[in-house]
């Protein structure tokens, strides 16, 4: 398994921004991709972007995209998820994975093997 913790929540203002990053151990990831997801009280897990072994391509939800940007450091074995113009419907809990079995289908968290514990990000109205 790939150990995952994610840091960098916390409450923020709608329209603000904020910078999640996903520390992994336990396994070499370059050859992983990995993805970052979310979920609210009550609410399935959602996927938001995710990122090929190489850092390219990128792949991100349509509700995100031009707002948020996945990218990675694999020397630091750490993905990062820049948040722009947060809004209140995006209150979640911020989930990090690892997809490590070649799975092609980027979007769908059941193809994931390892999830981090998750980072609450509140955004304020």
């Amino acid at each position: 398994q790939v150990q995952l913790v994610e840091s960098g929540g916390g409450l923020v203002q709608t329209g603000g921004s904020l910078r999640l990053s996903c520390a992994a151990s336990g396994r070499p990831v370059n050859t992983y991709r990995m993805g970052w997801f979310r979920q609210a009280p009550g609410k399935e897990r959602e996927f938001v972007a995710a990122i090929k072994p190489s850092g390219w391509p990128t792949y991100y939800a349509d509700s995100v995209k031009g707002r948020f940007t996945i990218s990675r450091d694999n020397a630091k074995s750490t993905v990062y998820l820049q948040m722009n113009s947060l809004k209140p419907e995006e209150t979640a809990v911020y989930y990090c994975a690892v997809e490590r079995k070649g799975d092609s289908s980027v979007r769908d968290a059941t193809t994931y093997d390892d999830w981090g514990q998750g980072t609450q990000v509140t955004v304020s109205s």
